[in-house]
C-alpha cells in the first residue's frame, strides 16, 4: 500500500511540518478545513512544499521517523533541491487526479460533422 511522506508549511515559511498520510489529497483537504489544527490563525499549514510515494508502509514509517528528526536547515535541504521556490504542489496534484479520474465530457468532433460531399 501506498504511503506519502510530506512536509507542509504556512504563507511565510516559518513552520515546517512532516506527517505521513495513505492519501495525500484527503489529508490537504483536512488541512484546509482545520486550518488552526496544529497552529494558531495567523500560521495556518496550507502549502505542501515536499512529498514522497513509498511503497512500502515499514519503509514509509522509517522514513517518516528520520524526516521527523531532521532540524530545519535538513529539512530546507531536502526540499530545495525539487521546489527550489517553494511553490504550493497542491495544485498540481489537484490537476494530476483531475486529468485522471475525468470522464469524456463530450463525443469526438469529428463524430459529430456530416459528411459533405461536392
Amino acid at each position: 500500500m501506498k504511503r506519502f511522506i510530506y512536509i507542509i508549511t504556512d504563507r511565510n515559511r516559518n513552520n515546517l511540518h512532516v506527517g505521513l498520510c495513505s492519501d495525500l489529497l484527503k489529508t490537504l483537504k483536512f488541512y484546509g478545513e482545520m486550518p488552526t489544527l496544529f497552529f494558531d490563525s495567523a500560521q495556518q499549514l496550507n502549502r505542501l512544499v515536499y512529498f514522497e510515494e513509498i511503497n512500502s508502509e515499514e519503509l514509509a514509517m522509517e522514513r517518516f521517523k528520520t524526516v521527523s528528526t531532521y532540524t530545519r536547515p535538513q529539512k530546507e535541504k531536502m526540499i530545495r533541491p525539487v521546489n527550489p521556490d517553494w511553490v504550493d504542489l497542491t495544485i498540481g496534484l489537484n490537476f494530476e487526479s483531475g486529468v485522471r479520474t475525468r470522464p469524456q465530457l463530450r463525443p469526438s468532433i469529428n463524430s459529430r460533422r456530416s459528411s459533405v460531399t461536392f
